[in-house]
């Protein structure tokens, strides 16, 4: 089901359960925009299938956050224009290069290419699989892109973030939101989640620059402006106290510096940032 947030956004929430992302549908008085395709083609056809209940314009565009597989594998279900950055476009091609039969899933588990929960998803809700191939997006810009949909615009931007280095976040400017899609979590490498400590600071300063009052994220539920400078705050105090692989030092650290032991999400942006050092180390 699809939530409404104002009189021309909606979006459809996370499901946890199944690995779906947020859904956003951004609509001006020519046409709408879409935020993220969805993690397969039946969580693409369910969000259509929302969006006909709705009297809005023609999809005329949709935008792909960034290239990770539960944000993109409904593509084909979409007869618009479909928008990513250079580096998206890049990592996507990769995709378009494999196949999606039972044989070939094997062997993509085998070697680590898909995830299981990956592979699980596609068996599920891909039918058809045989002859499955991944289209190619239609318009690739390199920085910012911005669109107008009809006395609304959204203005798309590429920056480096702590979960990949393919982010583009969508800040629509009269209604002061910006759907971030997965750009403020964290990352596993090596089975090891950790934030990007280094580039933390520059995509807190990315995001802020656009004085949004709404965030649309790819795995929660909508924040306000008061919880997500709430959750800023916790990952630059978190930030501060980790400068070695060593957890004991860090929470030493925010206890001196704090006054206080650090609450359940400064622990875990804690170990995060540990494991970011520890994943340096071995580079």
């Amino acid at each position: 089901m699809l939530k409404k947030f104002s009189d021309s956004i909606y979006y459809m929430p996370n499901q946890d359960e199944n690995d779906r992302p947020t859904l956003g549908l951004v609509c001006g008085e020519q046409y709408s925009l879409l935020i993220d395709c969805g993690n397969s083609t039946q969580h693409a056809k369910d969000f259509l299938n929302e969006i006909k209940k709705l009297n809005v314009p023609p999809i005329k565009y949709v935008v792909i956050t960034h290239a990770h597989w539960d944000h993109f594998l409904g593509m084909n279900e979409f007869d618009a224009t479909i928008i990513v950055n250079s580096q998206t476009n890049e990592l996507l091609k990769v995709w378009q290069g494999y196949t999606f039969d039972d044989s070939s899933l094997q062997s993509y588990a085998q070697s680590n290419v898909m995830s299981d929960k990956c592979i699980e998803i596609i068996e599920a809700e891909i039918p058809n699989r045989d002859h499955f191939k991944l289209n190619s997006p239609h318009i690739i810009f390199e920085k910012t892109l911005t669109l107008d949909l009809g006395n609304k615009l959204c203005v798309l931007e590429k920056i480096n973030s702590t979960h990949s280095n393919d982010a583009t976040i969508i800040y629509v400017p009269d209604e002061k939101v910006i759907f971030l899609g997965d750009c403020v979590y964290g990352t596993t490498k090596d089975f090891l989640f950790h934030y990007k400590q280094s580039l933390l600071i520059p995509m807190i300063e990315d995001v802020q620059k656009y004085h949004a009052e709404s965030f649309l994220l790819g795995h929660e539920s909508i924040c306000d402006l008061e919880e997500m400078m709430t959750f800023w705050k916790d990952l630059r105090a978190a930030s501060k106290a980790v400068n070695s692989s060593s957890l004991d030092k860090a929470l030493e650290s925010f206890k001196l510096e704090n006054n206080r032991t650090p609450n359940d999400d400064e622990l875990f942006f804690i170990k995060a940032f540990v494991n970011d050092y520890i994943i340096q180390s071995l580079i």
